[in-house]
C-alpha cells in the first residue's frame, strides 16, 4: 500500500493511553540482518532534544575554529577545551560521558541533519520530525505508528492479547509522542513511575446502554482495560528488573529516565519503543555564561545528556543486554550560525545526530559545515542528510523492513546511511560513505556558474538551497551514466547571496556553499 493511500485509511485518531498520572540494490540487507539474532527483540531509544540543540557547540568543526570565533566569538567554545575526536572534529568540553562511548566505539555522528524546506517553528518543525511528513505536508500519524501499524493490524482493538502481551512502545515522562501515532491509536503508553500505577476502573460487567455515545463509550472501555492490562506487566518487569551501573548520577532527570528504560528491559518487558525527553534547548540568551563559553545553560544540558547516555550504556552492557538496544537523539532543528547579542543562538537549520550502541559503525558521517566570516545573521547550517534517510536506514537495517516499503513509511528518495554494523565485527578506518566529486565554477558568480560532478551508474539529486533551508531549485532528479557530468545553474530571479548546491544519490551525498555576487 502506498504511504499516503495507507494514511488516507485512517479515520479515528484516538486519545493517547496514560499511565502513572499522566532499492539500495547495492546492499544486502539480508546479509546484514544475519548478524543479529531475532528482530523482535530488538529496542529503539529515542532521546529528543526538545528546543533546537545548538549543534555548533555540540559536534564542534575544529577545523571551522578561525570562522565560529569571527561570527559567534561570544559564545564559541575555544580551541584549548575542546574535547577531540579526530584532527577536524571535537566535542563540548561537558561531553567527557560521550567521549567515554566514543572510545568505546558505541557512537556514530551524523553531521547536519535536517529536511528540504525548514521549518522554523518548534511545534511545526517537531510535528515534521514525527511524522516524517514533507515540510508542506500534515499527517495524522508518526513514523514509527506507521511501522507499527504494518506489523500490528487492528491495534488496539485487538491487544494486549497472549502473542503480545507487552505494550509496543512506552514514553518515559509526561506527555505521549505524536512518533507512535498509528492508524487508530498511540502505540505508546507514557508513564512516569512504574511503582504509582493503579487500576482504572471499568464499567459494570462491560455493559453499555444503547445510544448515540455508546461506540465511544466502549472505545473507552476498551482502553481501560487496556491500560490496566499493560499496567500489569510493566509493574511486574519493573519488579524482576535491575540496574548495575553506578554511573547513573542523582538530580539528572534524563538519566533517571534511561535508568528505568534499563530496568525494564532487564526485568523481561518486550516493549520496542522507548522514548525520553530532555528539555531546555531553546537557547535564545545566556546559552553560556558571562565570559566563560564552557558554562551556562547549553553546557549543563549537555553533561546532562552526554552522563545520562554514557551510565545507561555502561548499565546494558553489564545486564548483557547492550546488542539489542541501539540509542537515537534528535531535535527539531540546529540554531543559526551566527550567534545573537544575548551571549545566545536563534532558530536555524540542520544539526549532527548522534547514534549509540554497539551494532553501529562508529565514527563520524558527513563533512564539517563550512564557518566563513560573511555568514549572515539568518543563515543556518546546510542540511546535509535528510532525517528520514536517518530514519530508514534504521528501519531497514534495525528492524528488517524492506526498502520497498520504507518509501511506502517514509518517503520515495530513500537515500540509505551506514549506521549500523555487524556487532562482532570491529570498526575500520575506512571513510563510511564515499566522497562525491562536486564543485561550482566560478564560485562566487553573478548570473551563472556551472556545477561539475563525477558519479557512478545511478540516479541523482541536484538542488540548489537557500541560507534558511529552502530548496529553491532542482536541476536534476534523475538516472546519470558513470563519469563527469556539468549542468549549468541560471540565477535569474534570486537575490544576491550566499546558496548551497546539494547532489544526492541513493548511497551518498554532497553539501557546498556558493555565493552569487
Amino acid at each position: 500500500m502506498k504511504r499516503r493511500s495507507f494514511i488516507k485509511a485512517s479515520t479515528i485518531i484516538s486519545t493517547p493511553l496514560l499511565i502513572g498520572g499522566i532499492p539500495v540494490s547495492s546492499i544486502s540487507k539480508s546479509t546484514l540482518s544475519n548478524f543479529i539474532d531475532d528482530n523482535d527483540d530488538r529496542v529503539l531509544v529515542l532521546i529528543q532534544l526538545n528546543g533546537g540543540n545548538d549543534g555548533l557547540a555540540t559536534i564542534i568543526p575544529r577545523d571551522q575554529q578561525q570562522g565560529l570565533m569571527a561570527v559567534r566569538g561570544n559564545i564559541a567554545i575555544p580551541e584549548s577545551v575542546i574535547i577531540p575526536l579526530t584532527d577536524i572534529v571535537g566535542l563540548h568540553p561537558a561531553m567527557t560521558g560521550m567521549k567515554q562511548v566514543y572510545d568505546d566505539g558505541k557512537l556514530n555522528i551524523i553531521q547536519s541533519v535536517g529536511y528540504p524546506n525548514q521549518n522554523r517553528s518548534h511545534f511545526r518543525s517537531s510535528d515534521i520530525w514525527h511524522t516524517a511528513s514533507e515540510a508542506t505536508e500534515f499527517l495524522p500519524t508518526g513514523w514509527i505508528g506507521r511501522y507499527l501499524d504494518s506489523q500490528y493490524p487492528n491495534y488496539p482493538q485487538d491487544y494486549p492479547n497472549e502473542e503480545y502481551p507487552d505494550p509496543f512502545a512506552m514514553t518515559i515522562g509526561n506527555s505521549i509522542s505524536e512518533t507512535c501515532e498509528g492508524i487508530s491509536g498511540n502505540f505508546s503508553l507514557v508513564i512516569t513511575n512504574p511503582d504509582d500505577l493503579s487500576q482504572l476502573a471499568t464499567p459494570t460487567n462491560n455493559e453499555l446502554a444503547e445510544g448515540c455515545y455508546s461506540e465511544r463509550l466502549g472505545f473507552l472501555a476498551k482502553a481501560i482495560e487496556q491500560t490496566n492490562a499493560y499496567g500489569e506487566v510493566i509493574q511486574n518487569a519493573d519488579a524482576l528488573g535491575n540496574n548495575m551501573s553506578t554511573k547513573y548520577p542523582e538530580d539528572n532527570v534524563l538519566a533517571s529516565r534511561l535508568k528505568l528504560v534499563a530496568k525494564l528491559i532487564s526485568g523481561g518487558l518486550h516493549t520496542k519503543i522507548y522514548i525520553v525527553n530532555l528539555g531546555g534547548f531553546d537557547t535564545h540568551a545566556n546559552q553560556t555564561a558571562g565570559d566563560d563559553p564552557t558554562i551556562g545553560g547549553h553546557a549543563q544540558l549537555l553533561k546532562t545528556l552526554s552522563d545520562a547516555v554514557c551510565a545507561f550504556q555502561e548499565d546494558l552492557n553489564l545486564l548483557g543486554l547492550e546488542e539489542r538496544v541501539m540509542g537515537m537523539t534528535y531535535s527539531e532543528f540546529g540554531r543559526r550560525i551566527r550567534s545573537n547579542f544575548s551571549l545566545g543562538t536563534d532558530h536555524g537549520t540542520a544539526a549532527p545526530l548522534m547514534v549509540f550502541g554497539p551494532c553501529i559503525n562508529p565514527g563520524i558521517i558527513g563533512d564539517n559545515p563550512v564557518i566563513t566570516d560573511d555568514v549572515n545573521g539568518i543563515e543556518g547550517v546546510p542540511m546535509q542528510y535528510d532525517f528520514r534517510a536517518v530514519y530508514g536506514s534504521i528501519l531497514m537495517y534495525w528492524f528488517d523492513v524492506d526498502e520497498a516499503d520504507i518509501a511506502d513509511l517514509l518517503y520515495e528518495d530513500f537515500q540509505y546511511i551506514p549506521i549500523i554494523k555487524s556487532c562482532s565485527t570491529t570498526a575500520t578506518d575506512d571513510p563510511l560513505v564515499e566522497e562525491l566529486e562536486i564543485n561550482a565554477f566560478p564560485n562566487p558568480f553573478m548570473n551563472s556558474t556551472t556545477i561539475v560532478f563525477t558519479t557512478k551508474n545511478e540516479w541523482v539529486r541536484l538542488s540548489i538551497f537557500d541560507v534558511i533551508g529552502n530548496e529553491v531549485k532542482v536541476l536534476s532528479d534523475k538516472q546519470f551514466s558513470e563519469g563527469k557530468h556539468s549542468i549549468y545553474f541560471e540565477s535569474n530571479g534570486l537575490p544576491a547571496g550566499p546558496y548551497f548546491y546539494r547532489l544526492q544519490t541513493k548511497t551518498s551525498q554532497k553539501t557546498k556553499r556558493f555565493v552569487k555576487i
